[in-house]
């Protein structure tokens, strides 16, 4: 498998869940807490899957960051065949769809796109949180080719799997993608940066935080079993741990 961060930036982000892109002159002197934003395509014998979609930051040439790099490493957009989305924030979703003079349209419209039901009710019932763009939710679930997800776990094909772990959000769910001899894992925000393995807290921004990190402690101890990767999706400056 071919493993393709999809990095749009470091940025710090304020208690509204507003982000600001981190440069040189304003590291060390931004408020609010620092993370990336950094979703991952894996190229695989039968499939190009997207593993959550970002929040869309555009660079100056007015394209976003992740159809630049997708055009560098010479993906289509209509290559991509799976979108799994771990949960529905709106720093995960955003670049699933593509707004228009005339309204909007699937960014990848030959993917299908994987949604956890339960999260999305969860989502809906919470519409003060910062956390979601509903104007961004709204139109995602309009799109065609949703495959709405209602169990705890299961295989999406042969090669890919996935639970709903919980931990930062009720439903959120995480996945592996086996090939070969070869396994990645994609713990999105219950394990989004490396010192999350290094510290084993319980933390408060989480819903159920004793939850994810109870996960992440199975997980860790799984991926030096069985020599898995490990991807960052919030890690400022890592973007693969190998086991």
């Amino acid at each position: 498998m071919k493993i393709i961060p999809l990095k749009e930036g470091n940025f710090s982000t304020s208690k509204t869940k507003d982000f600001t892109l981190l440069t040189n002159e304003n590291v060390e002197t931004a408020k609010g807490i620092k993370m990336s934003v950094q979703p991952f395509l894996i190229i695989a014998n039968k499939d190009i899957i997207l593993l959550d979609a970002g929040i869309g930051w555009k660079n100056d040439n007015g394209k976003t960051v992740i159809s630049d790099i997708l055009q560098k490493e010479n993906i289509h957009p209509d290559q991509i065949t799976k979108v799994l989305l771990s949960h529905l924030h709106k720093d995960h979703i955003e670049n699933v769809i593509t707004r228009t003079e005339n309204g909007f349209q699937a960014t990848f419209p030959n993917a299908e796109i994987y949604i956890q039901k339960r999260e999305l009710a969860f989502a809906m019932e919470n519409t003060g949180s910062y956390s979601f763009d509903f104007d961004t939710l709204e139109k995602l679930i309009e799109l065609e080719n949703i495959v709405w997800m209602d169990e705890d776990k299961g295989n999406i094909t042969d090669e890919i799997s996935f639970e709903v772990a919980g931990g930062h959000t009720p439903f959120m769910q995480v996945f592996w993608i086996k090939e070969n001899d070869e396994t990645v894992f994609y713990g999105a925000d219950d394990l989004p940066q490396e010192s999350y393995l290094k510290y084993h807290l319980a933390y408060k921004s989480d819903f159920d935080g004793r939850k994810a990190m109870e996960m992440r402690l199975k997980w860790q101890k799984e991926a030096i079993e069985n020599h898995w990767k490990v991807l960052l999706y919030h890690d400022l400056d890592k973007a693969i741990l190998e086991f």
